[in-house]
């Protein structure tokens, strides 16, 4: 009788949930190591500490979280979420307001992130050989005498009903992904087993964020929804407002170089008529609040390069923001976390062709490496973003990457005046195409045209 092959997860982020989704189809078992207890219905938990706050999923995300689950975007819907038409939306770029245009990016779906997960979490339940291992807080990595090969992980389970329960158990496994977002411990491990941890890029503009969620009926029943970008280093204030499920909107105020908006009432409202338009306090400022406001101001990015390691263990892989961690102001974690799912998939796909009994030997290294490229293109733009503000701390940006950031800011000019511009640029930030659309003869002539004209000064003055 042939073995039962096994795939552990550490953790039940939406990085996680999508892998283990990925996982079923390859995997007689796969169980999802998780240290909190998840919540029987929507509701915020301590693992995920960013949930209160605004949480966006572009278009190519959306795309595969459909093909991963298919009709999710429906019961989304149905349980309340608003699809947006991108055209209802008011952009405040750093150049001006984009301009109305025929959406080539299909209607967005807005919601709060403890309802995504919730309903993954339950179309995940309906796979058999999908659990969940709930209180379980995993210590360390094990592996073959050699340590050559990843064999399972040791966890310390707690009870649910008696969190002063605990026990150990080793469980073992064919593969090992590591799920746990930032605060992973795979590099500690990794050195305790005699490898190298791998090096770290770290760039921090100490972005902070303060969101809280308001009545949707009354005062707010006819608020068009906003986003105010930053516009560093000239403007380092921004926010936004937009509905989500249940006839709320949640308001978020952020601001880099340590300008973070207060979490008191009076503070939050006030900083909000400090930025360039008045539409978000002119909302917010006599609404209901059915929330405290709740600050959050973990945005570094990290990037840790497994890719670059001598000497990589057999059976053992790292996603999401377990090894690059985007500043979660971008709106790119969730479809980055999509786009990892989608390339362990097709890994795993030529790798039952190469071995058809399941052997994955010769997985783990040339699979972080294909992440790492994946990884470029969003990692650029964040620290592309993040490296204006003049007290941001990391390495310096290289000359080719100090030289799109100018180009991009040309582009940016050219947009707000130029709806075909917009589209393009629209469909870079969803990532349905790369950046290269916007070298084309077609835009790259009208941005560089700027600087004959002069173009309009990037984060302009208060506008309505």
């Amino acid at each position: 009788m042939q073995r039962e092959s096994h795939a552990i997860i550490i953790g039940g982020s939406l990085a996680g949930l999508l892998a283990s989704r990925v996982l079923a189809k390859h995997f007689d078992r796969v169980s999802i190591v998780e240290g909190d207890f998840l919540p029987e219905k929507p509701a915020p938990r301590p693992g995920i500490p960013q949930s209160r706050h605004l949480h966006v999923l572009l278009n190519r995300g959306k795309i595969i979280l459909e093909e991963f689950f298919p009709g999710l975007e429906n019961e989304l819907v149905a349980a309340g979420a608003p699809s947006l038409d991108p055209r209802s939306i008011k952009w405040l770029t750093p150049a001006g307001w984009a301009p109305h245009f025929s959406p080539d990016v299909n209607d967005l779906i807005m919601f709060s992130r403890d309802l995504l997960d919730w309903h993954i979490r339950r179309r995940l339940a309906e796979n058999t050989n999908v659990h969940f291992l709930e209180g379980g807080k995993v210590t360390g990595l094990l592996a073959n005498a050699s340590r050559a090969e990843i064999a399972g992980v040791s966890v310390r389970f707690r009870d649910r009903h008696n969190p002063a329960n605990i026990h150990e158990e080793n469980l073992y496994a064919d593969l090992v992904v590591d799920a746990g977002g930032k605060v992973s411990k795979t590099p500690q491990w990794l050195k305790s087993l005699g490898y190298e941890p791998p090096q770290e890029t770290v760039i921090n503009a100490f972005v902070g964020y303060a969101s809280r969620i308001y009545e949707g009926s009354g005062k707010l029943s006819g608020t068009a929804p906003v986003l105010v970008s930053t516009a560093p280093p000239f403007r380092t204030r921004g926010g936004g407002i937009v509905p989500i499920e249940g006839n709320r909107w949640l308001a978020i105020l952020f601001g880099g170089d340590r300008d973070y908006p207060p979490a008191d009432e009076a503070g939050f409202v006030e900083f909000a008529r400090t930025l360039p338009t008045p539409t978000i306090y002119d909302a917010i400022k006599d609404a209901e609040a059915i929330t405290p406001v709740y600050s959050y101001r973990g945005t570094e990015n990290r990037l840790r390069h497994y890719e670059r390691l001598a000497r990589y263990p057999e059976n053992l892989i790292i996603i999401g923001h377990a090894v690059c961690a985007f500043n979660p102001i971008y709106g790119q974690g969730m479809t980055v976390a999509a786009l990892d799912a989608q390339m362990l998939d097709k890994c795993l796909q030529k790798q039952r062709e190469r071995y058809p009994e399941g052997d994955l030997t010769g997985f783990a290294r040339p699979f972080q490496q294909k992440l790492a490229k994946l990884h470029t293109v969003p990692w650029t733009f964040a620290i592309s973003q993040d490296s204006r503000y003049p007290g941001s701390q990391g390495p310096k940006l290289n000359l080719a990457t100090r030289l799109t950031i100018d180009y991009m800011d040309l582009v940016l000019k050219v947009m707000v005046g130029d709806a075909k511009v917009c589209q393009a640029f629209l469909q870079v930030m969803h990532m349905n195409e790369l950046p290269t659309i916007l070298f084309h003869p077609s835009i790259a002539v009208k941005a560089i045209g700027q600087l004959v004209s002069g173009g309009q000064k990037v984060a302009g003055t208060r506008q309505n």
